[in-house]
């Protein structure tokens, strides 16, 4: 085996630091940007805000020129009065009784207090003279769980402590739609033999938690979830003897849409029964889904569309985009020819905070490429809603802006427009596409639409199955397979037609 030297030319793609920075800056939301720009504003002293009004020279600190006047020349202060000079040999000259003459009680600042510390809206009454409409739990709490609100009535209801225990016990039984999951017999189980708890008393507490808000909690099914709401009702409410019969008895029957044998068993008129029908449906059937306890998500758009003199307009949100610079005093302290470890410091913080700057710039540009070709295909969208919608993949817009499609979907990933018809991420706008009859083609998005509407439109006492839904579709020109428009309906949360079926 011999041993030999041989050259081989190739081609190699490899990712720069830069590169890699600048794509991980394009996929990130605007929350996790704004994050990420202030962890670099705290890491790195060349990098800093640039606050709106600001003037200054916005150019390379670097550049030719700029580096001898910085070595040579300390930093002059970022601002100076102009009476700085006479102020001080004015002081100086003044005795010292004089001087402490001259100083006022008050002495007059540039901020007030409420410009540092400010008290939210939120923690502040109103200036409403109804009290009774300030309610400070509800505007100060950040979210409160199920559990914790049937705790907090549960000690304000006079019991003893055993009672008290087994309160407990049975608030941690209930799950977040508020029915209880575990039967008596089961948390009777669950106490120590040495306490003696009987399921009698067990079951006098739970009837004392079921009469917490919101009503129907700590029930055990449907029927007495039902039975509860309807007995804190007054006593004067219309059909409401009829109502407790019904959630007591019949509420299969209700639930199978089976109305004839209603009315025959409840000898009820049809107008009736559907009085009484509309009184069950009025109740809430997961009580606990009013106590929210998550956090609210906010949403910040990254780009603003709004129309101007019958044009589509398209911006970013500047509010959403911080405005950073290189801060000139410190990068003027940067040496070309100084080798030191502070110098060397400096200068790779400077070429970061280049690098950081630029990254920014190109995301805000190629965030701005997509969008404006966005809006340029969906103006039908932004005009006339859903059923104008076109259809749209990452090819059509990787080729309008000269990009590869993983770039549009970086782009398009945890990013939201605003327009005049709401905030929708940018993925919202590419959907697929089915044929028409006329060798056209119809956006996914639209389809939707249009069954939503369809369904909106229907007569209670006979909905559309999906069957005739796919024929009135084909009958505007769409063709849909029976069980497309069943996906399609069970993405909108739309029941099937068996479900939808009302006594009106």
């Amino acid at each position: 085996m011999k041993l030999s030297l041989v050259l081989k030319m190739g081609q190699q793609l490899t990712m720069t630091p830069q590169l890699q920075q600048a794509i991980r800056l394009l996929q990130l939301s605007t929350l996790d940007l704004q994050q990420e720009i202030q962890e670099a504003l705290e890491s790195n002293p060349m990098l800093e805000r640039q606050e709106d009004g600001d003037d200054f020279d916005n150019s390379d600190p670097m550049a030719d020129g700029a580096e001898s006047a910085s070595t040579h020349e300390q930093p002059e202060p970022a601002y100076q009065d102009s009476n700085f000079q006479e102020t001080t040999q004015t002081v100086d000259n003044l005795e010292e009784g004089d001087w402490n003459e001259r100083i006022p009680n008050e002495l007059p600042v540039d901020t007030a207090w409420e410009d540092i510390y400010q008290t939210s809206a939120s923690s502040l009454p109103s200036n409403s003279n109804d009290d009774d409409e300030w309610d400070f739990t509800t505007r100060t709490s950040s979210g409160e769980s199920l559990q914790s609100h049937m705790l907090w009535q549960l000690n304000l209801a006079p019991m003893s402590d055993k009672d008290r225990l087994i309160g407990v016990t049975l608030i941690d039984c209930i799950n977040q739609q508020g029915y209880l999951e575990e039967t008596l017999e089961e948390v009777v189980e669950a106490f120590d033999p040495e306490l003696d708890i009987e399921l009698d008393e067990v079951e006098a507490v739970l009837h004392r938690i079921q009469q917490f808000e919101p009503a129907g909690i700590a029930a055990r099914n449907l029927g007495e979830c039902l039975l509860l709401q309807l007995r804190q009702l007054p006593s004067k409410t219309p059909w409401l003897t009829e109502a407790q019969r019904l959630a007591n008895d019949y509420l299969d029957l209700l639930g199978s849409r089976d109305y004839s044998q209603l009315m025959r068993r409840m000898k009820l008129k049809e107008d009736e029964l559907r009085q009484v029908i509309e009184l069950i449906q009025s109740l809430n059937p997961r009580p606990g889904s009013q106590i929210e306890s998550s956090e609210p998500e906010y949403v910040v758009p990254d780009v603003i569309v709004r129309k101007h003199n019958e044009r589509w307009l398209v911006e970013l949100n500047q509010e959403a985009m911080p405005r950073l610079r290189v801060n000139a005093q410190y990068a003027g302290f940067v040496k070309r020819a100084d080798s030191s470890a502070d110098n060397t410091f400096m200068r790779n913080q400077l070429q970061e905070a280049r690098w950081f700057i630029k990254s920014l710039q190109s995301r805000n540009e190629t965030l701005m490429k997509v969008a404006t070709q966005i809006v340029e295909h969906q103006r039908g969208f932004l005009d006339y809603g859903d059923e104008a919608m076109k259809p749209l993949v990452l090819h059509d817009i990787a080729e309008a802006v000269g990009m590869h499609e993983s770039t549009i979907s970086r782009v398009t990933t945890q990013k939201f427009m605003h327009t005049p018809r709401g905030i929708f991420e940018l993925k919202y706008f590419f959907s697929s596409h089915v044929s028409t009859s006329e060798g056209g083609e119809c956006s996914s998005t639209a389809i939707r639409a249009i069954i939503k509407k369809l369904v909106a439109a229907e007569n209670a006492k006979k909905p559309l199955s999906d069957s005739k839904i796919a024929g009135l579709l084909e009958a505007q020109g769409i063709q849909v397979a029976r069980r497309t428009v069943a996906k399609y309906r069970e993405s909108l949360g739309i029941a099937p037609s068996s479900e939808r079926k009302r006594l009106i």
